[in-house]
């Protein structure tokens, strides 16, 4: 999942981002108002950890443009008060959850996986194709019943490709979805990590090569041709 932290408090926001990075989830960061309106235009997030109290464009508004743009992106809002009037506002505004500082950081994980899990179609709780099954919040693989161990970038490209049900998922689509703003989407990244899961995976081939579109995991694992 890709996740947008907007936080002027740079510590805090870089504490957050390395603590939700290996829970396996990709992360940007915007420090001000402005940056994280920009990021969240031109990128799809399923989730904004959003600061209220923000320079630049403020919380509010950003949250507002969030919300108009009519994206799934999912807002969990930030702030120091925990005030029911606060926490009202915050809600009226559009965001789908709302967390006062200071906060627990598995809560904050725990309602950032929940509301990633309402800003993508509905998926069933365990991702099946063949006997390959993907379980997202134990975070486990297996296949035929055996666990395959998995790193985390492995593991979100088989998520992303589980998730689409056979469609095909281009090159650019997993790298947005899988790794954040520092991956350099010129390079082999993407084809490499297909092609160290594939060997992980085991035969027969799991993952299929569209030529010139991306990869695809069929609906029967079988049905694959490598």
């Amino acid at each position: 999942m890709r996740i947008l932290i907007v936080e002027d408090e740079e510590p805090l926001a870089e504490a957050v981002a390395r603590g939700l990075r290996r829970e396996g989830m990709a992360v940007d960061v915007a420090l001000d108002g402005n940056e994280g309106h920009e990021k969240a235009t031109v990128t799809r997030y399923d989730v904004v950890v959003l600061d209220r109290d923000l320079p630049g464009m403020h919380g509010d508004e950003l949250c507002r443009e969030i919300v108009a743009s009519g994206a799934l992106t999912r807002v969990l809002m930030l702030t120091a008060s925990d005030a029911v009037a606060d926490r009202v506002e915050g809600l009226s505004l559009g965001a789908d959850d709302y967390l006062a500082k200071p906060f627990a950081f598995p809560e904050l994980v725990a309602r950032v996986r929940a509301l990633a899990r309402r800003a993508t179609p509905v998926t069933p709780p365990v991702l099946v194709a063949g006997d390959v099954e993907l379980d997202p919040a134990r975070r486990t693989v297996a296949r035929a019943g055996k666990p395959v161990e998995l790193t985390r970038k492995e593991f979100g490209v088989l998520e992303v490709l589980l998730a689409a049900r056979g469609s095909v998922v281009s090159s650019e689509e997993l790298l947005e979805r899988v790794w954040d703003e520092n991956a350099d989407p010129f390079t082999t990244t993407v084809r490499v990590t297909v092609m160290t899961l594939r060997k992980k995976l085991g035969d027969p081939g799991v993952i299929d090569t569209v030529v010139g579109s991306g990869y695809r995991v069929p609906a029967s694992a079988a049905e694959s041709g490598g």
